[in-house]
């Protein structure tokens, strides 16, 4: 099972999270920059993390040099991993 999803992302971010959605994508807000693929790097780490997967089990297959991109997930569903993102986040300082 692969979770395809869109993404719009947001590079130079003060926080790296999920901002709800936009349009048919989910929104996601990245505190990398747009430069030699960090932004890319940072998406890969924050949807391992958030989603409970492994790095190598998340692939941005479409639009890597782009705001708007299409990301892999094996071993869960799309819907699942969309519901996740979509989620509220817990913990990690913020206000909650």
């Amino acid at each position: 099972m692969t979770a395809r999803l869109v993404l719009h992302v947001q590079p130079r971010a003060a926080l790296t999270g999920a901002a709800g959605l936009h349009g048919d994508a989910v929104k996601v807000r990245l505190a990398a920059p747009p430069v030699d693929g960090a932004a890319n790097e940072e998406l890969v780490r924050y949807l391992a993390e958030r989603l409970g997967v492994p790095r190598r089990a998340v692939r941005v297959v479409g639009g890597a040099a782009s705001r708007r991109k299409v990301v892999e997930v094996d071993g869960l569903s799309t819907e699942a991993a969309r519901a996740a993102l979509l989620r509220p986040e817990r913990g990690g300082g913020g206000a909650g």
